[in-house]
């Protein structure tokens, strides 16, 4: 699911508080305790600054960062030990070229100047000083800032008494990992209805904040692009809908179906990673201005209706942003949870950070039951990769905060408590 909003929705500092149970990022690094061999890490795990759109960054290709001038390639990774760090770069450029490069360590700065040969070369940057362990800071720009295309990144060379212990992520994959609350609700309850309300305090592009999620589908808000955002809700295909590429491999008798949608709504197919129902209300939602979900579950037979319904702020009011049919269900929501997800990974090195507050689910008797507890969780990202993901409690609310490179992290599984409201959510629902 986690590259699945990105393929099927492009379709159609503020302070860490609250975490008892965060840790040392260290603790789970299985690093060596003695001097290990000089550390390549790859040009295309690096981002670009300012603009991290600035070059294409590949896998199976040198890194080309300085197509724009201005720009720069930065590494990011965590140190364990004190002392000194040997720094080269791995570079191409043209037989003959002349140009000078400048790394920065942290506050540190050398400059070298590159001769080319047409094929890889060794740039060394000389010996940089580590003073702290946590997160480091490595970048390399030209020293006039000046456009030079020509130049291709290969490897970030790293050596010395400093990388005993390093961590870099070395993975393609440079988004930062996607964060969950699960609530736990009792199993025996028929859950009609579940209501929850976001405010993003950090939300670079390709960020997808997800309200209320069930067994079934997915309701949130997503930055799109500079200029663009949008609220969005999605319900899956039944049987194995859930996990295809596109509908050719489900039966039509598996397709959710499209019963309604409200104004200015786009409703559509998505694929790739699981089938469905897609749609999407393009607004241009504000950070730090709290966003307003519900969604509801009416069994049907067989089916069951899930629709979902959001407060448009300028209208005071809720609309509906679309309704589906799903086939093969008959029973209310289940398995609520929440999540944030980085879904583009060119700006994985920006902190993303929600709090999610006020949760309540309505039962088949009308009742209101306030959710207090939730769980934290991450993706396999979050395992070894990128330990820069939190959840905890600020201002009353849950929050999860990933990427940006911050220290420490919070362990997976550890449930959250916070303080009831007792005033359970006034709506009135567009007829």
């Amino acid at each position: 699911m986690v590259m699945s909003m990105l393929r099927h929705v492009l379709l159609g500092r503020s302070a860490l508080l609250a975490l008892p149970l965060v840790v040392p990022a260290v603790l789970s690094f299985r690093a060596p305790l003695e001097p290990r061999a000089e550390l390549r890490v790859p040009a295309f795990t690096a981002y670009l600054l300012p603009d991290a759109d600035a070059a294409r960054v590949s896998q199976n290709r040198p890194v080309q960062p300085f197509v724009a001038r201005g720009s720069s390639l930065a590494w990011y990774g965590q140190v364990t030990a004190r002392g000194s760090v040997t720094a080269a770069v791995a570079l191409q450029l043209p037989a003959g070229a002349h140009q000078s490069m400048r790394l920065s360590v942290g506050t540190q700065t050398h400059d070298a100047l590159v001769t080319g040969t047409g094929a890889e070369v060794r740039v060394p940057f000389g010996d940089f000083t580590v003073a702290d362990t946590g997160y480091l800071k490595i970048e390399l720009t030209t020293t006039d800032g000046a456009a030079v295309p020509a130049i291709a990144v290969q490897a970030l060379l790293l050596d010395g008494a400093a990388t005993t212990g390093a961590h870099f992520n070395t993975d393609p994959r440079r988004n930062a990992a996607s964060v969950h609350l699960r609530y736990p609700v009792d199993s025996t309850l028929t859950v009609t209805g579940f209501y929850n309300e976001v405010t993003a305090v950090d939300d670079p592009v390709t960020t997808y904040y997800m309200a209320t999620g069930f067994a079934r589908g997915y309701f949130g808000m997503q930055v799109n692009s500079p200029t663009e955002r949008r609220i969005i809700f999605s319900v899956w295909d039944a049987a194995n809908g859930t996990n295809a590429k596109d509908r050719t491999t489900v039966a039509p008798e598996n397709f959710t179906q499209l019963l309604g949608k409200g104004d200015g709504v786009v409703a559509e197919v998505f694929g790739n990673e699981g089938t469905g129902g897609h749609s999407h209300l393009v607004y241009n939602w504000k950070t730090g201005s709290t966003q307003k979900f519900f969604v509801t579950a009416t069994p049907d037979g067989e089916s069951t209706i899930y629709a979902g319904y959001w407060f448009h702020p300028e209208k005071n009011a809720w609309m509906l942003i679309a309704s589906f049919r799903a086939p093969k269900d008959g029973l209310g929501l289940r398995r609520l949870y929440s999540f944030s997800e980085n879904f583009g990974g060119n700006n994985g090195h920006l902190r993303r950070k929600a709090r999610f507050g006020n949760q309540w689910i309505q039962l088949s008797d009308g009742r209101w039951q306030e959710l207090t507890t939730a769980t934290f969780s991450h993706d396999a990202t979050g395992k070894d990769a990128r330990l820069d993901r939190f959840m905890g409690v600020e201002n009353g609310q849950f929050f999860l905060s990933h990427g940006g490179f911050v220290p420490g992290f919070t362990i997976m599984g550890t449930p959250f408590t916070r303080a009831p409201s007792g005033t359970p959510p006034t709506i009135v629902l567009p007829k």
